[in-house]
């Protein structure tokens, strides 16, 4: 690879080929939505991470995580023994866990933003360029055909978007008031240089990703395991909030709560609109609380 090329600034002052096997990533993650644009979804997929190979963004170990989620995508297939089926399912999600958590080798995600407080009162944050937790995601849409895109009836796109929209305001308003009265966030109105990038990261790999996990994925399979009982659809959505709080019990209980409590608010808007409605309440709250609150907390 050219070294002038690959030193050369990109919009955002960060190296070229980093935003632009970035910007890959993305746009295969926007064209999940279209099953009719699957292969589209999967070329820009294979590109992406074979230029993040040649950047050297990924590693060979990083090929063990890729080899076990096609393993479990093959096992997972309806035409399977049960058994397998079952194996299939574990392991997809010890390795999308173990992916999440950043927890397998070979991964050198690029850190974009490094330290930075976006207001006087706040905790730094940083901003990566994830590439092993959003495999993930991109293996729910892919490979698990019951995750419910958009919301039921003659309107499902519409369905999704009302869904969506009135699940982020209930999540901001609920969440960041408790934020408030438990001195986790402030007022902080702002939107800093790098708010581009962090919105399309947010929405495309941030959001999608865990949102396909525990709404698509847990919430959905608990609610047709209980479909039979009339508290069925309510616990699938409890405990999926629940699980979702505890992955951010690195925060502390304050964070966990909130997670919990935003969790619930997304269970709702995917029962009513399906996945897209679930990834634009997570969406809306967390652009809600970086443009107008203390972000990523009060330190």
């Amino acid at each position: 690879m050219n070294a002038a090329l690959s030193d050369a600034g990109g919009p955002w002052g960060l190296p070229l080929w980093d935003v632009a096997i970035w910007g890959l990533l993305c746009a295969a993650a926007a064209t999940l939505w279209w099953r009719k644009a699957r292969s589209a979804s999967l070329a820009l997929l294979a590109l992406a991470l074979a230029a993040a190979f040649a950047r050297g963004l990924l590693a060979p170990p990083a090929l063990a995580a890729l080899a076990l989620l096609v393993l479990a995508a093959w096992l997972v297939r309806p035409q399977r023994p049960r058994a397998a089926r079952i194996g299939g399912h574990v392991v997809f999600v010890l390795t999308a866990f173990a992916l999440g958590l950043h927890l397998l080798p070979g991964f050198d995600n690029p850190r974009a933003i490094a330290d930075v407080r976006l207001s006087a009162d706040s905790a730094p944050m940083a901003l990566y360029f994830n590439f092993d937790k959003p495999l993930a995601g991109f293996w729910l849409l892919l490979c698990w055909p019951l995750l419910r895109l958009y919301g039921d009836g003659p309107r499902p796109a519409a369905a999704s978007l009302g869904a969506g929209l009135a699940g982020a305001a209930i999540a901001a308003a609920l969440c960041l008031g408790l934020g408030l009265a438990l001195g986790a966030v402030a007022w902080a109105p702002k939107w800093p240089w790098f708010g581009a990038l962090w919105a399309l990261n947010n929405l495309l790999l941030v959001a999608l990703t865990e949102e396909a996990m525990f709404r698509g994925y847990l919430q959905d399979s608990l609610q047709r395991r209980w479909q039979a009982q009339r508290w069925g659809a309510h616990a699938a959505i409890a405990v999926s909030a629940l699980a979702f709080g505890l992955v951010h019990a690195g925060g502390g209980a304050r964070w966990v709560a909130l997670a919990t409590l935003a969790g619930l608010a997304y269970g709702w808007a995917y029962r009513k609109g399906g996945l897209a409605a679930a990834v634009l309440a997570h969406f809306g709250l967390n652009l809600v609380h970086f443009t107008l609150f203390t972000y990523p907390q009060l330190a």
